[in-house]
């Protein structure tokens, strides 16, 4: 192998660049040419790729977003779009490609190699964590502290009006960030789509603890359950306590990334270009027990992502 690509696509996430970075760094240390390609599959298909060296990454470990930008393609979907993209990395002489991003860019990886033979090596970015093979994804980490610092901010200003405040975080089909913020900023109440919920014993929740004469209650929502505002609004009819809202959206996506991903991603990126100068396709990398891992791709797809309900229920019983 000597010409190796690297793409960023879906939703993104704080540790991207550092993840590009250790995919540029690694692959001119094991003599390969490494190429970018902006803006996902959308950019592949349109031939958006140029050379890569160490100076086009110098400088953006410390970056949120990603330089290599990214896009959703509606027609990378399709298998004429596929075909396109395939034999613009022919023209280009890219032999192995490092996919950045979550199932949906390792989808995209898995049909390349599938319906062309070409190699591919995937690396979680996303800020959900909500891939069942690995322990973390680059992103994660980040959003939680970026949560974190926007309830403690809003606890000050709850406390201050004595309110009931709900915090819509991302998360439609995984709860994760509100389930791990929760518990990092003593919320009273988590709500997820793993479990279920009562909306009556919420409310019940919250009348006793200002029986007890708790100044404030704090609510993280994930925001595949439902809106804050409505909820909102149903809390304050029933209680009669002034409920506020607030929707951090996607600030939970930007900033610079934490320590943990910035090593993560590091570590993942360069796992990534190793396996592919083994000969290996069709992997994504992970990271389990602190140690970096690889498995199929249709493996990992296919697994089913469970919530660490041992986490939830520590989090109801110190939230009394």
């Amino acid at each position: 192998m000597r010409t190796i690509g690297v793409l960023t696509s879906g939703g993104d996430a704080p540790g991207m660049n550092a993840a590009i970075r250790a995919v540029v760094r690694m692959g001119i240390h094991k003599g390969l040419r490494v190429m970018g390609i902006q803006r996902g599959y959308n950019g592949l298909i349109n031939g958006e790729i140029y050379d890569m060296n160490r100076a086009t990454v110098s400088d953006i470990i410390q970056r949120g977003g990603t330089i290599l930008k990214t896009a959703r393609s509606e027609e990378f979907r399709t298998e004429e779009g596929r075909k396109k993209a395939y034999n613009v990395l022919k023209v280009f002489g890219i032999e192995g490609l490092v996919v950045i991003g979550g199932d949906g860019s390792f989808t995209g990886a898995q049909k390349l190699s599938q319906e062309f033979g070409l190699k591919t090596i995937g690396i979680p970015g996303t800020i959900d964590n909500d891939l069942a093979y690995t322990d973390y994804t680059i992103g994660f980490d980040t959003a939680q502290n970026t949560v974190l610092d926007a309830i403690n901010k809003l606890r000050d200003t709850s406390t201050s009006h004595e309110r009931v405040s709900i915090v819509e975080v991302m998360g439609r089909r995984c709860g994760d960030i509100a389930l791990y913020t929760g518990l990092a900023g003593g919320s009273e109440s988590i709500i997820i789509p793993e479990e279920d919920y009562n909306f009556d014993e919420l409310c019940k929740t919250i009348i006793e603890g200002k029986v007890r004469g708790k100044l404030h209650n704090l609510i993280l929502l994930a925001e595949g359950v439902g809106g804050a505002e409505e909820m909102a609004k149903k809390i304050q009819d029933v209680t009669g306590i002034d409920t506020r809202a607030t929707v951090l959206g996607h600030i939970q996506r930007g900033g610079s990334p934490s320590a943990f991903d910035r090593v993560l991603a590091s570590r993942l990126g360069a796992r990534a270009v190793e396996l592919l100068c083994e000969g290996k396709s069709q992997r994504v990398v992970g990271i389990k027990d602190n140690k970096i891992v690889d498995i199929d791709i249709n493996e990992a797809l296919a697994m089913k992502r469970e919530s660490n309900r041992e986490l939830y229920e520590l989090a109801k019983i110190l939230s009394y």
